[in-house]
């Protein structure tokens, strides 16, 4: 067997670290300033891999396996150009995903984050009829931007579990999910509608800032906003100024635009509730994801 060398750039779970040992390649672990002459890049979705990184690493470079669901930090064209295969890891952290999803939603529509503020504060001083009052999801329409892996698990935990009627948009109608009670609408018309809206949709051109300021203003005023997709599909200066002005009730972000950065104005809004990019970080999730991401390599080098 040929000895490739398989190029980390970070420390991933042991038993995607395992694969690779097992089929007696080279593993090198650094940044990618040190990977040259490697046969395959396994890299993360902090590493931007483009043309400048696949001419450093050399031709030799057969596969670029991202340890993530989308693509957004690798020059796919400048890939094919040059023959080298890439892949991710989606479907392995559905659930994950989507289970913060709907964690998100209950913090920001029953206030939880503020509670716990408000208790570490020591400003609890006994039962309030009008303490913190929040919203209850059972029989509020639920807005799902995307019906795919992810969105469409979402949708079955809300309308099951908390008795959320579903509305759904996508670039096509999903048989799937009309058989699942969910109901096509246009964008606009989910936005209006919608006591909550939750984005699953890819970066891509069209949906750049997919929401700024005429859609939220658009959705209701009692209406949450929750996106674990990806930061560049929402206008984050229009969604804190939805926010600070009561325009929509709340929202529950994961992802941002120029990561780790994030927009100031949004920090400062007791109304919404703000997680480091961790929809995915269970441990489930990270296990499956580097297995992935070592089985993908594995078939290319092996081929």
């Amino acid at each position: 067997m040929k000895n490739y060398t398989v190029f980390i750039t970070s420390n991933i779970p042991q038993e995607g670290i395992n694969l690779l040992q097992r089929q007696g390649y080279i593993l090198k672990f650094g940044s990618l300033k040190k990977a040259k002459g490697a046969h395959a890049l396994l890299c993360l979705l902090t590493d931007t891999i483009d043309a400048k990184v696949m001419d450093f690493v050399g031709p030799q470079l057969k596969i670029i396996s991202n340890m993530a669901a989308g693509l957004d930090n690798i020059e796919v064209h400048e890939a094919v150009k040059r023959g080298i295969t890439f892949a991710n890891t989606p479907g392995v952290l559905t659930e994950a995903v989507a289970e913060h999803t709907v964690a998100l939603l209950l913090a920001v529509s029953r206030r939880v984050v503020e509670g716990d503020r408000f208790v570490r504060a020591k400003k609890y001083k006994g039962w309030q009829v009008d303490l913190l009052l929040g919203q209850e999801l059972q029989g509020k329409v639920l807005g799902i931007v995307g019906y795919g892996r992810i969105g469409s698990r979402v949708a079955a935990i809300l309308e099951k579990g908390f008795g959320m009627r579903v509305v759904y948009h996508d670039e096509h109608r999903n048989e799937i999910a009309e058989k699942n009670n969910a109901k096509y609408v246009s964008f606009r018309d989910l936005l209006r509608i919608s006591d909550a809206v939750s984005l699953h949709v890819p970066l891509l051109a069209g949906t750049l800032h997919l929401v700024g300021e005429k859609e939220l203003r658009m959705m209701k005023k009692t209406a949450y906003f929750i996106n674990t997709s990806r930061g560049a599909v929402v206008d984050e200066k229009a969604l804190a100024k939805a926010l600070e002005e009561n325009t929509i009730a709340g929202a529950g972000i994961d992802v941002f635009e120029h990561e780790p950065k994030i927009e100031p104005s949004l920090l400062k809004l007791q109304n919404a509730v703000l997680t480091p990019h961790i929809a995915s970080a269970s441990h489930e999730a990270r296990v499956a994801m580097a297995e992935l991401a070592a089985k993908n390599i594995i078939r290319v080098l092996g081929a």
